[in-house]
């Protein structure tokens, strides 16, 4: 994938975020690029703006929680361009912050139904696409709370925990079956602005009315915390551009700060020296 020109990329949670700066940048690099969100008004702005730049792009209103939905998006992609040759998993929420006991098993639901399973039905649907290509790449939109879990972040750290290893089984898979086809997740860079506080917006109906938050005071705090420095956060398009270099380069997991990840990622070596969680950190 060093050649992107006149491919064609898919990107879920495109209407803002993450998501649309991959967009963006890929777009820039001349690709045709079918926008996926479930926020309709939005996708289409981003759509219209894409456009008034001079890219080819495919707005498609798409649920990833949904098989039937993302089934539905593979087929507008190929019904329009006739190939995909990136896909780019990166539609999640954050839920609400509270203790693991205390979160109700429908937030726990959304979360997963969004964040691991959207992964699963991007990759059923699309990968074996890119297989019978035997060309393309998978880009899944990691974060933080691949290598560490803070208190009252219960669901979203453990859909990110199963997201790496999705990632990390498919990596293997692909390579040993001798297929020319990448891996990468993208690790976003410390705190990015983007609008995942307030994905309530976007609770499923499917699951109910959504229960209130827990009031303990070590999840509100970490909530608000998060809340206030995800309004000051870094640029997308920082973690935009490294991700797409990471997908040029063949790279597995890449970030805007490699050595800020390698340092995250040293929590779990603690864990095997038999070092117990605790909060505050040591």
């Amino acid at each position: 994938m060093e050649q992107l020109r006149d491919r064609v990329a898919v990107v879920t949670g495109a209407a803002n975020g993450i998501g649309r700066a991959l967009a963006t940048e890929l777009a820039g690099e001349g690709m045709k690029v079918v926008l996926a969100d479930i926020e309709r008004e939005p996708l289409q702005l981003v759509a219209k703006e894409l456009e008034r730049n001079g890219a080819d792009v495919l707005p498609v209103a798409t649920d990833v929680s949904d098989a039937w939905s993302v089934g539905a998006l593979a087929n507008a992609t190929l019904d329009r361009f006739g190939a995909v040759h990136l896909l780019c998993n990166n539609a999640a929420v954050a839920g609400q912050f509270g203790r693991t006991w205390a979160t109700s098993l429908a937030e726990w639901e959304w979360v997963f139904a969004v964040n691991v399973l959207g992964v699963v039905n991007g990759l059923r649907s699309f990968v074996p696409i890119i297989l019978e290509q035997d060309e393309g790449h998978v880009l899944n939109t990691g974060s933080a709370a691949c290598f560490e879990a803070l208190p009252g972040f219960g669901p979203y750290a453990a859909s990110k925990h199963a997201l790496l290893g999705l990632s990390e089984a498919l990596r293997r898979e692909l390579h040993a079956s001798g297929a020319r086809v990448g891996v990468t997740v993208g690790m976003p860079a410390g705190v990015v602005k983007t609008s995942i506080m307030t994905g309530q917006r976007n609770w499923l109906d499917r699951f109910g009315e959504r229960p209130p938050a827990d009031d303990d005071p070590l999840p509100s705090a970490i909530r608000g915390g998060f809340t206030a420095a995800v309004a000051g956060g870094n640029d997308p398009q920082l973690c935009a551009r490294a991700f797409v270099d990471g997908v040029k380069r063949d790279l597995y997991l890449v970030c805007d700060d490699m050595a800020l990840m390698e340092e995250w990622s040293q929590n779990h070596a603690k864990h095997g020296r038999g070092e117990k969680p605790v909060w505050p950190p040591a």
